[in-house]
């Protein structure tokens, strides 16, 4: 009895009923589960070598291309609002950058959130009072659109965040009149969606570090006018180019385009001028551990009077083949051009002989130098010697095309050279045609 009753104790830890979960902990196992399961699954996909956009990427870029088009804000109607202006723009894009980081909605969502204001604003006029009410309505839609359930903010939330400026009443409208002045249309192909498609080329995939600089770097662009024209594909491009060298990293030459590099110039010229004015919200954000401390690092590199530096492209020396160094006009192999068969030709000492890797030799004619009577080319075969008084010169014996005695071009002209040394190029037949 007394055994058994041992053994019970040692093993009462079978018998206990398991523990009893809350529904909120049970979900939020089962969420991770899933999403250990697909983690699990893309590496899986990644370790065969099958990615499934590759074969539509192309395809994916041009309707990305074609959407960020469309749905492109016009500075030049946002300038002409009656009351807002863009020094207030900050304040705006703080408060949402705060919100946005608060309820830890994703990055799509923030950049989605300021596509919309930018374009209701274009369209409509706006007051001042009502410019925070158009922010969180944007926001609102925008975490509708691309965030879980879950993570959406509520009209509760909105309201209680803006210290019940506004009715609850205030936020449904708006967001009907901003979705209809939109029309509808949220498909917005966004910066960040631009620069995960920059950071995986073939098989690999942009570093941690260089991924959060750029994404500090864009979150920059979002403050300012001077961003607002160009589109998130330059955004996104230039963002990353600007990580790349600040991490270290070869710059890829062969993607920069002319928007990048002006955005490039633009960011580089602010944060050197004006680092200390950056968003304190958007510093402390980027300054924690899993954005890898990005603000700290650019804010010190630009505090250390760092600056952007282009790497100097070295011009190309283009490769001349040997059927156009032939028919250039006044080449080595002829002596005349051949835009005009009207005047004679003007003999100058010949460039190859037939005797290849000769050295040097002394021409006995140079017709270019001496002052001798006009006599026709046509058919003259006697060879004139120089005056003694001049000195003759010096030719290469190295042949281009040996041993050639007759090289025939387009359009039937023939040209004739001597075996002699010493023989000058002359032309032997004005034209020939081919019938």
């Amino acid at each position: 009895m007394a055994s058994q009753n041992q053994a019970r104790r040692r093993f009462s830890f079978l018998l206990r009923p398991p523990a009893r979960k809350s529904p909120r902990s049970a979900k939020s196992a089962l969420v991770q589960q899933q999403q250990r399961q697909r983690e699990a699954q893309i590496q899986a996909l990644r370790q065969q070598g099958i990615l499934l956009e590759e074969e539509y990427r192309d395809e994916i870029r041009k309707y990305m291309h074609d959407m960020e088009r469309f749905t492109m804000s016009s500075t030049q109607s946002m300038d002409q609002q009656p009351e807002i202006r863009w020094h207030m723009r900050p304040c705006l894009v703080d408060f949402l950058v705060e919100i946005h980081f608060t309820f830890r909605l994703r990055p799509e969502t923030l950049y989605l959130t300021l596509n919309i204001v930018d374009r209701y604003v274009s369209r409509r006029i706006v007051y001042i009072k009502h410019y925070q009410l158009v922010g969180c309505a944007a926001l609102w839609i925008a975490a509708k659109f691309e965030d879980a359930k879950e993570r959406v903010p509520t009209v509760h939330d909105l309201a209680a965040i803006c210290r019940d400026t506004y009715d609850e009443s205030a936020f449904i409208q708006m967001e009907g009149h901003v979705l209809n002045t939109i029309q509808w249309t949220l498909g917005h192909p966004t910066a960040e969606a631009w620069l995960r498609l920059m950071c995986v080329v073939g098989t690999s995939v942009e570093d941690a570090k260089v991924q959060h600089v750029a994404r500090f770097l864009m979150e920059i662009t979002l403050f300012y006018r001077e961003f607002v024209r160009f589109a998130p594909s330059s955004i996104a491009l230039a963002a990353l180019t600007l990580a790349r060298f600040l991490c270290g990293k070869p710059c890829r030459t062969w993607e920069e385009t002319s928007d990048c590099m002006d955005i490039v110039d633009y960011l580089d010229t602010r944060l050197a001028k004006h680092v200390d004015e950056l968003s304190e919200t958007l510093v402390k954000k980027y300054s924690y551990a899993f954005y890898s401390k990005a603000a700290t690092f650019v804010v010190q590199y630009y505090l250390q009077g760092g600056r952007y530096e282009r790497p100097a492209s070295l011009p190309m020396t283009p490769i001349r083949s040997s059927a156009s160094v032939v028919s250039t006009p006044m080449s080595a192999s002829t002596t005349m051009s051949d835009q005009s068969d009207d005047f004679p030709v003007t003999p100058s000492t010949p460039a190859f002989t037939s005797a290849p890797f000769g050295g040097y030799s002394h021409a006995s004619s140079d017709k270019e130098n001496v002052a001798m009577s006009f006599e026709p080319v046509l058919n003259k075969l006697r060879i004139e010697s120089p005056p003694e008084h001049l000195p003759p010169p010096m030719t290469s014996w190295y042949s281009v095309l040996p041993c050639i005695t007759s090289v025939t071009f387009p359009l039937g002209r023939r040209w004739h050279h001597s075996i002699s040394h010493s023989a000058p190029l002359y032309r032997q037949k004005k034209f020939t045609s081919k019938m």
